[in-house]
């Protein structure tokens, strides 16, 4: 049983027996946590339980196949390998799965994410309200960076939303959502954004041996006023200093979706010779981030990392390679929460943090209707962690 699990927590009956569906884009990913599920529970008292939930309780695994098959059209349907009546079922998919392809009208088609939601909701309709409950683990939320409204345009990350609980989805799960403001779309309906500050750390106390965690040799920076919360909260866990850029932009022009950049403008102490964190929720073409690193180097900043839950890297690697190259970067910190590519797994500046244990653990939690709160406020755990790092045992 997990370390930080409560021990009443071993006394809970499940809502119903697990089920889990991770979908083709999330295959990986949905192995590592069946496979935790599987060994937590087969260790765990049962006398508790009724007959009937003894059956279902400990399994070899609790995967229940799903395929998306495509016809030559493009059009698709969800078939299920396996009876889903009465549990509680888990759907995991990673909408930005791009290296999954489909033949249309005989041509090759990279999944996009309307792709793989627009699978999503072909599962959905396919368990066809016969589960107990409908869980939907949307790592990247789907259309999260469309999420307000400036003038006459679409917000499709609240219709996702509305959609899918009206689709009878109980729980919707994601990690560190463009804006968790979101959420105000279904108030009647259960969501969760989590960070995953305490895997970002960890990460890099694993790799990087040498680094000094106080204020005179680290410090947290946000690249933008969107990420200063993120910045603001590990700053304070990890007892150090907190700066920030803001993004100067013009709005007379509009470029791949969005106004570009003119400059970064900095806000914080001084950062000569201190190791620096850049942390938000996403690299996307990385551009922003590697300009802020620029510039943190200019003003003699040691060490920079750059971090991020979503490494998207939309515009490949070619300028993060440089930026290595140059000095610029340290290292680069993602979550395996999206598709990573070959490429970015071979390079050596690459930190992974892998999110399978946690996604376990969230699963398991909500299946035994236990509070998430000790998964969602990780400071203890952090804390623990750096005591060891910092006693040299980690």
């Amino acid at each position: 049983m997990p370390a930080n699990i409560d021990e009443d927590f071993i006394t809970r009956r499940p809502v119903a027996p697990l089920g889990l569906i991770p979908l083709e884009s999330i295959k990986a990913i949905g192995k590592k946590v069946d496979n935790y599920l599987v060994d937590w529970r087969s260790d765990r008292p049962i006398d508790h339980l009724d007959t009937y939930d003894r059956e279902h309780y400990a399994g070899n695994t609790y995967i229940i196949e799903a395929q998306c098959p495509r016809f030559g059209s493009g059009e698709a349907k969800a078939t299920l390998g396996d009876s889903i009546r009465g549990l509680d079922i888990y759907i995991l998919v990673d909408v930005m799965n791009y290296s999954l392809t489909y033949k249309i009208f005989g041509n090759e088609n990279h999944m996009s994410p309307d792709d793989h939601y627009a699978d999503l909701k072909r599962v959905i309709s396919a368990i066809a309200g016969k589960a107990q409950r409908v869980n939907v683990i949307l790592p990247f939320l789907y259309e999260s960076r469309q999420h307000k409204k400036s003038q006459r345009e679409s917000l499709d990350c609240a219709v996702a939303l509305q959609e899918l609980v009206t689709m009878g989805v109980d729980n919707i799960i994601t990690f560190d959502a463009h804006d968790p403001r979101v959420m105000n779309s279904i108030p009647l309906h259960g969501f969760e954004s989590i960070r995953p500050a305490y895997q970002f750390i960890k990460g890099i106390c694993k790799k990087v041996k040498d680094l000094e965690i106080d204020p005179d040799h680290l410090m947290i920076i946000s690249p933008d006023e969107g990420a200063m919360d993120r910045a603001v909260y590990m700053a304070n866990v990890l007892g150090v200093d907190v700066g920030m850029f803001y993004k100067r932009r013009d709005y007379s022009k509009i470029v791949n979706g969005r106004n570009p950049i003119v400059a970064h403008e900095f806000l914080g102490d001084d950062v000569e010779g201190k190791d620096v964190i850049i942390i938000d929720d996403m690299i996307a073409s990385g551009e922003s981030m590697i300009d802020v690193a620029r510039q943190l180097k200019q003003r003699k900043a040691g060490r920079i990392f750059a971090v991020a839950t979503f490494g998207l890297f939309t515009s490949g690697l070619d300028s993060f390679d440089k930026a290595v190259e140059e000095g610029v970067i340290y290292k680069v910190v993602t979550t395996n929460l999206v598709y990573q590519s070959p490429e970015l797994l071979s390079r050596d500046y690459y930190i992974s943090c892998d999110m399978s244990k946690y996604i376990a653990l969230i699963i398991d939690t909500l299946n035994h209707d236990c509070s998430l709160s000790s998964l969602l406020e990780p400071s203890v755990r952090i804390n623990r962690l750096l005591e060891k790092y910092k006693a040299g045992k980690n």
